[in-house]
Formats: structure tokens, sequence, C-alpha cells
């Protein structure tokens, strides 16, 4: 059950997009302007946007390049989260991970199962943390993109929520880097 607590403040979340797909470019981009258009209309930043192909090492780079910029708290991926030869943003996700948030994919899969019944079972949505940044794997599809940012990233992104949410735990995320 999801919850706002009005009497906290809201803080906004930097969050960057990156769209993984060989064929699409800015123009045709659906998925990609799904998650601006829900992280904008929720009062998050824009922090960088990109569209890249599927190719492992590279993904892997730019997650590592985006987690490394304190301008970037959270990233969002859109497309390779499925079952072909070219299907590689897990892999290079988790290529970054320092840990995985396991739950997150199976939530995400109840919620597929709900609206696209066993079709759910071919996605392999993802979410980890990597140098205190969150990275969130989202299949390609503007549905599932809609999904994942409507039942879960917003409540999790948004301070308020309540029992519990992703930003307040950010200043705790790479605490066992720190001197004791």
């Amino acid at each position: 059950m999801s919850r706002i607590d009005e009497t906290k403040p809201f803080i906004p979340v930097r969050i960057a997009v990156l769209t993984l797909s060989d064929t699409r470019d800015l123009s045709m981009d659906k998925s990609g302007d799904t998650l601006v258009q829900r992280l904008n209309d929720a009062g998050h930043h824009l922090a960088a946007r990109h569209i890249m192909p599927d190719d492992r090492t590279a993904i892997a780079q730019q997650l590592r390049d985006w987690c490394a910029d304190p301008e970037i708290d959270v990233i969002l991926t859109t497309g390779g989260t499925g079952l072909t030869g070219r299907d590689v943003s897990v892999e290079a996700h988790r290529d970054v991970y320092e840990k995985e948030i396991d739950a997150f994919g199976t939530l995400f899969t109840m919620i597929s199962f709900q609206k696209i019944g066993t079709s759910a079972v071919q996605s392999r949505a993802t979410a980890g943390v990597a140098q205190g940044t969150y990275l969130f794997a989202l299949p390609g599809s503007p549905g599932a993109c809609k999904d994942a940012w409507d039942e879960i990233l917003r409540w999790q992104l948004d301070y308020r929520h309540r029992p519990c949410n992703f930003v307040e735990i950010f200043p705790r995320l790479d605490e066992h880097k720190r001197r004791k």
C-alpha cells in the first residue's frame, strides 16, 4: 500500500534516462519520452538523456560514467531486457551493480502479470545500486515503462512515501566506503 506523508517535503531526484536500441533515435523513442514525461510530472529533474546501441561493454561504461557523476542520483534504462541475442542491458547492469535490488524484478513481474498475463515471464527487469546511484533496467515498451514508473518508481523515488523509500537512504548507500 502506497502512502504519501504530506507533512514531509518533496525532494527532487536527478534522473538520467538511457534508451538501448539498435534502431531508435530520439524522434522515435516513445519509451524514453514516457519516462521523461513522468519524472518531470512528478517534480524530478532530467539529469541526462542518451540513446545507444545494444552493446554490453558500451552500456556498462555509460552506466559507470553516470554513476560517477555527482549530478545523477538515478539511472533508468529502457530496452534490452528480453531474451534475444541483442538483449544485453541486464548483463551490462549486473556488470556494474555493487548490490542488486532483487525484489524490483519480482514486483515488476507481478505488476506485468496483471496486465499481460504469462507474457510477463519474458521480461528480465532488474535494479541495483552502484557508487551511491540507483540503476533500473526496464523493458523497451512504453507500457512497461508506465507500469514500472506508475506502480513502483513514482513511490520509491518520493521522499514522502511511507513506510520507506529509496530517497531517504541515499546518504547511506555508500557508507561502507567511509572510515569509521
